[in-house]
């Protein structure tokens, strides 16, 4: 059994002093982001964002993509916290989308059918009662596990099933798509799902994350004996550097599993995670889109998306943590500097044309996709961290 080691926080002092972040500064960045959300209501009711805007701007697209939920999460939390029955309103009109997209099939073939079912139904179901949101949960999470691997212990990420080239493929992002199977167990009381859930967070502890606390973007099993094979990226700079978006995956995927499971291991494994990034934030702590670029590095992009991930991750991770262990306070300030940075300097300005929420975010680097874009999900992220800061949040995961 390999040691992850612990770097610790390599410079505390830091993360010693609180920021200013009281509750009229959350109250004026949660503001904004309504503000840049009502401006998109009309487009995005019977249309989703692209993942990514382009030039600043997200098409408007039908429900096909992995990222849809996200923007719909946004109306969930719009919702929560004005109560204006017109973020509900649109929001229930794409719990209907999502309805039809599993029902015919449409692109669900793949393991971000938890984000999808997460944020749109679930997150429905907790706040309106709604059973047709909770029987499409279910049926999501029931198809979710047909990607399941027995021997090799995980949920295959994307990709044709019965493919050996495609077979056995198991990605950081998919510990964020386990709460709708440890959902699924709570509300129909079948063990399975949960097991399923159990099981998967355990191989991508021993396996994705590496002796140094840093993650792999992808690794690789052996789906017909369950041995390990290799470890590669996707979105990262190299299969042997750490690509940010994943490794703040980590800090809040490893946590999530936490709540359902009560191993301590887990958020153990979490703080490892966690010093990693932070000890690779450059001066303003917004991280670089992989980590194997810190502070001076010129001609690389910054991803807000991943910094809001992470902020998220920390304020749950934070919620289980005594409040003797060593690294609290240095976590609850890292996470409120991050949340300060990316409203004063990351968000979309009210009168911009530009559509988005946060600023300066990454898809998919390697691919050419969305550099130095608004990401959807970043935009989400970034509005859920507002909203625990706010107050005592009841997460949709």
């Amino acid at each position: 059994m390999k040691t992850i080691v612990d770097e610790g926080i390599k410079n505390k002092q830091r993360y010693e002093k609180r920021p200013n972040v009281d509750k009229a500064f959350i109250e004026k960045a949660i503001k904004q982001v309504l503000a840049k959300m009502d401006q998109n209501l009309e487009t995005f009711t019977y249309k989703f964002p692209r993942p990514a805007s382009i030039d600043g701007v997200y098409p408007a697209i039908d429900n096909i993509d992995w990222t849809a939920s996200f923007w719909t999460g946004m109306l969930w939390l719009a919702y929560e916290v004005t109560e204006d029955e017109k973020y509900r309103k649109v929001a229930e009109i794409q719990v209907e989308s999502f309805k039809q997209r599993l029902d015919n099939r449409i692109e669900v073939d793949h393991h971000d059918l938890g984000f999808l079912y997460t944020l749109s139904c679930v997150s429905a179901y907790k706040l309106t009662g709604s059973e047709v949101a909770k029987e499409t949960a279910l049926k999501a999470a029931d198809l979710l596990i047909t990607r399941y691997y027995d021997k090799a212990g995980i949920i295959q990420a994307w990709g044709d099933l019965n493919d050996p080239a495609q077979r056995g493929r198991m990605i950081i992002d998919c510990n964020m798509n386990l709460p709708l199977l440890y959902w699924a167990s709570e509300v129909t009381g079948d063990k399975k799902y949960k097991e399923i859930a159990y099981s998967h967070v355990k191989q991508a502890a021993k396996y994705i994350v590496r002796e140094d606390s840093s993650t792999y973007h992808t690794f690789y099993m052996d789906t017909e004996t369950g041995a390990p094979l290799r470890g590669a990226t996707h979105q990262g700079y190299a299969d042997n550097s750490c690509w940010a978006r994943g490794q703040a995956w980590g800090i809040y995927g490893f946590p999530l599993s936490y709540k359902y499971t009560k191993d301590w291991e887990l958020i153990e494994l979490a703080k490892k995670v966690t010093n990693y990034f932070l000890n690779r934030l450059p001066n303003d702590e917004i991280c670089y889109w992989d980590l194997i670029f810190t502070e001076g590095t010129k001609d690389q992009e910054r991803d807000s998306s991943s910094a809001a991930i992470a902020v998220c991750g920390i304020m749950e991770m934070l919620k289980d943590m005594p409040l003797a262990d060593e690294y609290r306070m240095f976590y609850e300030n890292s996470a409120l500097s991050m949340l300060k940075s990316l409203a004063l300097n990351y968000t979309v300005e009210i009168d911009s044309n530009e559509n988005g929420i946060l600023k300066h975010g990454v898809y998919a680097k390697p691919q050419g996709n969305g550099i130095d874009e608004s990401c959807i999900w970043g935009d989400y992220y970034y509005f859920e961290a507002l909203v625990r800061a706010l107050k005592d949040w009841n997460l949709y995961w």
